[in-house]
């Protein structure tokens, strides 16, 4: 093997003792080529964020291969529901929209769980982003389990974007999950809401980005025999709801306390 092109030096990499070391490298290297996640990206988020989180407790719970990820635990006081909170590509669980979204859902009654999704390098394209399904899927499991463990009987995922797309990817795999909602937003993709279980939120802007749009109708016919299902788009909103969150926040409230 080429020990230099990890950096080792042959004569370190025949000792002993360094055969544990070694071995740890080899299995971050295979474990980030077969599950596509970027882990040094996502501590460098986690070592960014969690000295400033000021709402909510940073919480780190485990997933596959016994990687740990980071989330936002922030509890409201005589909780209607748990909710996850589901960032989108590339970023992390305190994040602009999302961490507006976590915050002001515990202001108004929701414990909110904002989970660092996997992340790939940052010049990824969207397109590459599916290598990281499964373990997305295997990190949502993990969210809600978590919430179920904290006694929580409603659960429902609030979603942005490639989010959306993971929370697809999981709920369509598992219609079994103890999820009772699903508020999914910018969804843009050719996925539409026909291998769904449980009342969903289709929700875009009016300026959103051209792939949500597209796949609007669709997305609209899929849902129509949902029970206590809609698609809502807003007015004058954008992909990321610049200068609309209050909108947004009330978009998602309104529909949760009607379909928990």
């Amino acid at each position: 093997m080429c020990w230099e092109r990890f950096g080792l030096n042959p004569d370190f990499a025949r000792a002993p003792a360094a055969m544990g070391y070694i071995l740890q490298v080899l299995l971050l290297i295979v474990a980030q080529l077969a599950y596509g996640s970027d882990y040094v990206r996502e501590k460098k988020w986690a070592d960014e964020i969690t000295p400033g989180i000021v709402v909510g407790d940073p919480v780190y719970l485990e997933g596959r291969a016994g990687h740990k990820f980071l989330t936002i635990y922030t509890e409201a006081p005589n909780a209607k529901a748990g909710l996850v909170i589901v960032h989108g590509m590339g970023v992390h669980p305190d994040w602009g929209l999302i961490g507006m979204l976590r915050g002001a859902l515990a202001n108004h009654g929701y414990t909110t769980l904002s989970v660092q999704m996997p992340v790939l390098a940052q010049e990824a394209k969207s397109e590459e982003y599916p290598s990281t399904f499964g373990a997305a899927g295997e990190r949502l499991k993990v969210a809600v389990n978590f919430l179920e463990a904290k006694g929580y009987k409603k659960i429902a995922i609030v979603s942005h974007s490639m989010g959306s797309r993971m929370t697809h990817y999981y709920l369509s795999r598992d219609p079994g999950a103890p999820v009772n909602a699903w508020v999914s937003i910018g969804l843009g993709s050719e996925d539409d809401f026909r291998p769904m279980k449980l009342p969903v939120l289709d929700l875009l802007g009016e300026n959103d980005l051209p792939a949500v749009l597209t796949g609007a109708s669709q997305r609209a016919a899929s849902i129509k025999d949902l029970k206590r299902s809609q698609q809502i788009m807003a007015p004058k909103a954008d992909h990321f709801f610049n200068n609309h969150q209050a909108e947004l926040v009330k978009y998602v409230r309104d529909f949760l306390d009607k379909s928990m």
